[in-house]
C-alpha cells in the first residue's frame, strides 16, 4: 500500500488552532525540556573540569585538557540533536532499523576488536576517540521495541499488545542484550533490563508477562551467582554493597570514599574546584562514574538537589511528551528513553550514596564521555521531535520522503 507523504492526516487537519498557536512559540520546541537538559550538560561540564583539573595522572600536566575534550563532546551531541529534531518524522521510522542493526553491528566489532578497561571488552578505538557502542545500543533498542509495537498495534489503538507482539519486542532487546552480556558489561544490563520492561508496561503488555519477566530476572540473576557466569570482581562488588565494610581497602574502596566525599559537601559544599577529595583523587573514576560525587563534595546538598531536580524535570518532560504524542511510535519511544535515563540516573546517583551496588554507568548529560552525551542527545532530539509532531509545531524538514511504501 503507498501513502502519499503531503496527504493531510485527518488528526492534523482536525487541529488548525494547535499549528498556530505553537507558531507563536516558534520553533515550537519544548523549552522547559530543553533548557534543563543544556542546564546539566554545562554543570556537568564543569564538574568534569574541576574532577580532573588536578589529576596529572590522566591530564599529562594540562589541567584544561579534559574541559576541551568534554566541549568538543558537546558540540556534536549538539549537533546530532539538531539533526534528528530537524529530521522529518517519517524518516526516523524508515531510518529506526538501520540504526538498531548498526547498534548490533558495533557491539559485535567490540567483542571482536574492542578494547578491556575495568574487566569489560566495551570500548571500540577510533582515531583518537573512544566509542561506547552499548550507550547508543539503548537508544537504538527503545527505538526498535516502538517500531515494532507502533507497526503492529496502531490500527487496534487502545486494545493492548498481543503476545506476539510481545515476543516480538522482546526479541528485539533480547540480541543486543546477549552480546552485552558477553562483554561483559553488567551496569549496562541492568538499565537495558529496566528500560525493557519499562517500555513494555508502556506499550500495555499484560501482567502476566511483566510478572514472568520480573520471576525471570530474579531466577537469572540466582543462576549467574550459582554457576559463576559473573566475574570474581562483579560478585565482590555486590557483597562490598552488602556489607561496605567487608573489603574498605579493596572492592568496598570505591563506595566508601564516594560517601566520605559526598559527606564532605555539607549543605553548601567546599567550593567548585575545592573540594579535598576530589582534588586528592581519592575517588576511582570521578569524573565518569562517580561525578556525582563531586557535585556532593563542592557543591553541598543544594547543589546536588538541584542537579537531582535537573535530572528529575527533564524525565517529566519525557513523561510528559509520551502521554501527548500523537502516535502509538511516539508514545511509546518517548517513555523508553524516560525509563532509560530515570533507572541509569537512579542507578549512578545510588551506587555513589551505597544504595546500589557499583556498577560502572554514567550520569546522563554530566559524566565525561562521549558515547554516553552522543546517545543522551539523541534521544533529547527524539523527544523534541516528538513533541513537535504531536503539538502541530512544523519544524524544519530534512530529506522528507515524497511518499511512503
Amino acid at each position: 500500500m503507498t501513502v502519499l507523504a503531503n496527504r493531510p492526516s485527518s488528526r492534523t487537519s482536525s487541529r488548525p488552532s494547535s499549528r498556530s498557536a505553537s507558531s507563536l512559540r516558534a520553533p515550537g520546541l519544548d523549552w522547559v525540556l530543553m533548557l534543563a537538559a543544556l542546564a546539566l550538560v554545562s554543570l556537568g561540564t564543569l564538574l568534569v573540569w574541576s574532577a580532573t583539573s588536578t589529576r596529572a595522572d590522566l591530564t599529562g600536566g594540562d589541567p584544561n585538557a579534559y574541559l576541551r575534550k568534554q566541549l568538543v563532546n558537546v558540540a556534536i551531541g549538539l549537533v546530532l540533536m539538531v539533526a534528528v529534531v530537524a529530521t522529518d518524522h517519517r524518516w526516523v521510522r524508515i531510518l529506526a532499523p538501520l540504526v538498531y542493526l548498526a547498534s548490533i553491528g558495533g557491539l559485535v566489532m567490540v567483542l571482536v576488536a574492542g578494547s578491556t578497561i575495568n574487566g569489560s571488552r566495551s570500548w571500540l578505538q577510533l582515531g583518537g576517540m573512544s566509542i561506547q557502542p552499548s550507550e547508543l545500543a539503548k537508544l537504538a533498542v527503545i527505538i526498535g521495541m516502538a517500531l515494532v509495537v507502533a507497526e503492529r498495534t496502531e490500527r487496534r489503538w487502545g486494545r493492548g499488545v498481543r503476545s506476539l507482539e510481545v515476543v516480538a519486542m522482546l526479541a528485539i532487546a533480547g540480541v543486543p542484550a546477549v552480546l552485552i552480556l558477553m562483554q561483559p558489561d553488567l551496569g549496562t544490563m541492568l538499565v537495558l533490563s529496566a528500560t525493557v520492561f519499562g517500555v513494555l508496561a508502556i506499550a500495555g503488555a499484560g501482567g502476566g508477562w511483566l510478572g514472568g519477566l520480573t520471576l525471570g530476572a530474579v531466577g537469572g540473576a540466582g543462576a549467574a551467582v550459582s554457576l559463576g557466569v559473573l566475574k570474581p570482581y562483579q560478585v565482590d562488588r555486590f557483597l562490598a554493597f552488602m556489607d561496605p565494610g567487608l573489603d574498605p581497602r579493596g572492592a568496598g574502596y570505591n563506595v566508601e570514599q564516594a560517601r566520605i566525599a559526598v559527606g564532605n559537601g555539607g549543605l553548601l559544599g567546599q567550593g567548585l574546584f575545592g573540594g579535598s577529595q576530589t582534588r586528592s583523587g581519592f575517588v576511582p573514576e570521578q569524573h565518569t562514574d562517580f561525578i556525582f560525587t563531586v557535585a556532593g563534595e563542592e557543591l553541598g546538598l543544594v547543589g546536588a538537589g538541584l542537579l537531582i531536580l535537573l535530572l528529575a524535570v527533564v524525565i517529566w518532560r519525557a513523561l510528559t511528551i509520551s502521554a501527548q504524542a500523537g502516535d502509538l511510535f511516539g508514545r511509546v519511544a518517548a517513555a523508553g528513553i524516560a525509563c532509560w535515563w530515570g533507572f541509569q540516573a537512579f542507578q549512578n546517583i545510588g551506587m555513589c550514596l551505597g544504595i546500589m551496588p557499583v556498577t560502572g554507568v554514567p550520569l546522563p548529560f554530566v559524566s565525561y564521555g562521549g558515547s554516553s552525551l552522543f546517545a543522551g542527545m539523541l534521544g533529547l532530539g527524539l523527544l523534541q521531535n516528538i513533541h513537535l509532531r504531536s503539538t502541530g509545531a512544523v519544524p524544519t524538514r530534512l530529506l522528507a520522503p515524497r511518499r511512503i511504501a
